[in-house]
């Protein structure tokens, strides 16, 4: 099952499209950002699992707080190549940078998600789509204001061993770009919302667990269409997938936001 081609076109064709919206107005807003997470995929049975994420986010490199976000969700594993998964996800978001929101304000996501794996020789690659409704009660507001939101992740990871095969003890390299775009009525001036390219060090100590140490570029538009953040952001991510099966398949590809 190779699904690379289109979903690169996809990819490629939305990030240029994104990065060709200039204004004459444009601002870029550069800020230092630290990202402490935590991802779990706990495998029940052949077909259902459970995806637990929490996560730290901090502006001024740790001083400030950015935002803390937590996440759930219910897996459905349909083949050894594809999860289904729909949960839900509340984000807390700080005034943060030269252009800082007017006060914080929270945020709450419904989602819908589909993960196809494959593989193109030592490379295992993960394509990530995502739909997004959200309710947000932007600072001096009483209601919160729905929006819509829909994302595209490719992740491409490659181990470093003799075997090409992700095992305990096993070092890797992970690469990732994702493309976040919003529709709908109530979107005025950031269709484009975010881009998020990144590129990390990874260590599996065991079937379950891993470490991934990285940098992320968070490319923002604000909502006022003018302001585009540049978040240089040093991510620090645990991932614990356990596996309570009788017998467990091969290890799962490591989880990102």
């Amino acid at each position: 099952m190779r699904f690379l081609p289109a979903a690169t076109a996809l990819f490629l064709a939305t990030t240029l499209g994104a990065q060709a919206q200039t204004t004459p107005t444009r601002i870029n807003d550069h800020n230092a950002h630290t990202w402490l997470m935590f991802f779990s995929d706990a495998r029940l049975t052949e077909r259902w699992g459970v995806h637990t994420e929490a996560q730290l986010r901090r502006s001024e490199v740790l001083a400030g707080a950015q935002q803390e976000f937590v996440r759930a969700g219910l897996n459905y594993y349909a083949g050894s190549r594809l999860m289904l998964t729909g949960g839900y996800a509340y984000a807390l978001t700080h005034p943060y940078g030269e252009y800082p929101a007017a006060s914080r304000f929270p945020e709450h996501r419904i989602y819908q998600q589909v993960l196809l794996r494959d593989a193109l020789g030592r490379v295992q690659i993960a394509h990530r789509y995502r739909q997004e409704q959200r309710w947000l009660r932007r600072p001096g507001n009483d209601q919160f204001t729905y929006l819509n939101r829909t994302r595209y992740q490719l992740r491409l990871m490659l181990p470093l061993n003799s075997t090409g095969q992700l095992q305990p003890k096993t070092p890797y390299v992970v690469a990732a770009n994702e493309v976040f775009v919003n529709f709908g009525r109530n979107v005025a001036n950031n269709i484009f919302d975010q881009n998020r390219a990144s590129l990390a060090l990874g260590y599996q100590f065991s079937k379950s667990t891993s470490l991934e140490v990285g940098y992320l570029h968070q490319l923002v538009q604000q909502g006022n269409g003018t302001v585009f953040e540049n978040n240089h952001t040093l991510q620090i991510g645990l991932n614990f997938n356990p596996d309570f099966r009788r017998q467990a398949d091969p290890l799962p590809v490591p989880a990102s936001e």
